[in-house]
């Protein structure tokens, strides 16, 4: 139905049943307001004959009529056009809306109460009256959809939309310096990073001239540069502390593992070297609370030895006795794992004995309390732990004294944890030569004897006051060992030691140290049965318990006489 008038189907039909009606413009009169199509009954057919030659009309629709072409397939029900046209089939109208009652409509007049029948229902949209009468909806601009149903306008992507077309690209402005970025009912186009203006009128501008730009890029390169050394060094110092071990020390007890920066700042950037040797150095530094500590950095450690440190360092943090110098940390951020003891003011025996800080003048007494004390140390570490543990490097060097001389072993660099049995089979040579034993060097046999013969030299040192040497033929011992045996060990005595007893007392010594010496080690004394023999022969001096404070001698210490003797 067209506004109550027919119009007659115009056109062909190619004898299958399929009409075609052309509007009325919207200009003519009467104007079309209503469409609709109705379908006429047909006289029965036998089946055979509609099937084959015409179809029962089924549908109608209007559309424009340069957009649709007529297809077979459109014959058989709107489903064969819906498959050839899924979106439907495209037409245009020219519209207004007007009142119910058919008298002209307009806007409603702002501010008042809008009529029921209102057709801009859609938020983002405003009416607009028409010429001859009626309105219509309009979207607002950079919005699109259907302004008659509810949420129908919807935000337009004119970022995305000037991509199309030129004219789109025209219609919304940004030039190629801008950067545009899409936002509710509009878009912004501002000018890239380091530029200024009006990117929609196509009117930016550098910021930073050339120059400008040079130094910025320079400081920015140097910067990365700067970040990624830390970065890389940072990785090194977790791979170095993994290696070495910091995720089991971490949970020990007595002991602080320390940054590598803190070390720094705690020996002033390793100002002060208080030790060197083939070990590495020895550095002093001083603690947050004042207490001065000594830091040690080995020149290098083995790889294979990584896991034997880890468990060195785990030993030596349960060592608490006064005659063994405290372990109270470590670095492990570092290839070389570095120690942090505590200090001990005199330095070793050997300095007191032969080197810088020479003393004049050591009573026996002082002189026996270092050696029982040193024994007591030593005994100690034997038995200290269940698993067989030995120094392995004992020398004058690593007794350190205090102030009050109460010595303290030190240097565990090379001391070992043997989990299984007493002797440990190597190839390497560790220690002084002028102290270790033969046993040792012949066959690789380490054992806690070994340390016992070590310490059998430092009795030697003390009693003779000269310094230990090393030659093939072994004369320092051999000599002082015949000379004890053939009961003249007073003549290898020290020559400030004038008084009898004191000499008689330092001869009771020397025979310990013969006992210390013996070749075959199951003959040789354990440190237990050291520290017992040397406490026996101070039960005999009447002066021990005397002690005697002595001042320093800096002066550069006379020309030491070797401990030797010609056959």
């Amino acid at each position: 139905m067209m506004d109550n008038q027919q119009f007659a189907a115009n056109g062909s039909c190619a004898g299958l049943g399929c009409c075609l009606a052309v509007l009325p413009l919207p200009t003519q009169t009467p104007p079309l307001t209503r469409f609709g199509a109705g379908f006429m009954p047909r006289p029965k057919r036998p089946p055979s004959t509609w099937e084959t030659t015409t179809t029962p009309c089924s549908y109608g629709m209007v559309v424009e009529s340069s957009r649709y072409n007529f297809s077979t397939p459109d014959l058989y029900g709107h489903e064969g056009l819906s498959g050839r046209l899924s979106r439907g089939v495209p037409v245009v109208l020219d519209f207004v809306i007007r009142s119910s009652a058919g008298t002209s409509s307009s806007c409603p007049v702002e501010g008042r109460q809008r009529p029921a029948d209102y057709a801009c229902v859609s938020g983002n949209s405003s009416c607009h009256n028409a010429t001859g009468g009626g309105y219509v909806c309009r979207c607002w601009v950079h919005y699109h959809g259907n302004p008659y149903i509810a949420n129908g306008c919807l935000d337009i992507n004119e970022c995305e939309l000037r991509k199309q077309t030129d004219e789109l690209s025209l219609r919304y402005p940004c030039s190629s310096d801008g950067i545009c970025k899409n936002r509710v009912g509009g878009y912004d186009c501002r000018c890239k990073s380091g530029m200024k203006g009006d990117a929609i009128k196509g009117h930016c501008s550098e910021k930073f001239p050339l120059p400008a730009k040079v130094v910025v890029g320079l400081a920015a390169f140097i910067v990365v540069c700067a970040l990624m050394v830390m970065s890389r060094q940072l990785l090194k110092f977790k791979r170095f502390y993994e290696q070495n071990g910091g995720p089991v020390l971490k949970g020990v007890k007595n002991i602080r593992i320390y940054r590598r920066k803190q070390l720094k700042q705690i020996t002033t950037n390793y100002k002060h070297v208080i030790g060197e040797g083939h070990f590495g150095k020895v550095y002093m530094g001083t603690l947050d609370d004042k207490q001065r500590v000594a830091v040690k950095i080995s020149i290098k450690i083995d790889k294979d030895m990584k896991k034997e440190f880890t468990d060195e360092v785990i030993i030596q943090s349960e060592m608490r006795h006064k005659n063994i110098v405290r372990l109270l940390g470590c670095c492990l951020e570092v290839d070389v794992p570095m120690l942090v003891y505590e200090y001990v003011e005199r330095g070793s025996l050997y300095d007191v004995l032969f080197g810088l800080r020479r003393i004049d003048l050591i009573s026996v007494d002082t002189r026996l309390g270092i050696a029982v004390g040193s024994a007591e140390g030593l005994a100690y570490m034997h038995s200290a732990v269940e698993s067989t543990l030995r120094h392995g490097d004992v020398k004058s060097a690593n007794i350190l004294l205090d102030q009050n001389f109460t010595p303290k072993v030190s240097d565990f660099g090379t001391t070992r944890l043997l989990v299984r049995g007493t002797a440990e089979m190597t190839e390497r040579v560790i220690g002084d030569l002028s102290y270790i034993d033969p046993v040792y060097m012949e066959q690789g046999v380490v054992t806690q004897k070994s340390d016992v013969y070590s310490f059998g030299v430092i009795l030697i040192e003390l009693i003779t006051r000269r310094p230990a040497v090393y030659d093939n033929q072994r004369r320092y011992v051999a000599n002082f060992v015949q000379a004890s045996l053939d009961k003249d060990a007073g003549s290898f005595v020290d020559k400030a030691i004038t008084s009898e007893g004191d000499i008689k007392l330092l001869e009771m010594v020397s025979e310990v140290a013969v006992e210390c010496l013996k070749p075959n080690i199951e003959e040789r004394l354990d440190m237990k049965q050291v520290e017992q023999r040397l406490n026996q022969i101070i039960g005999q001096s009447a002066q021990y318990c005397q002690k005697t404070n002595y001042q320093a001698d800096l002066s550069p210490a006379p020309d030491d006489v070797a401990l030797l003797k010609e056959d």
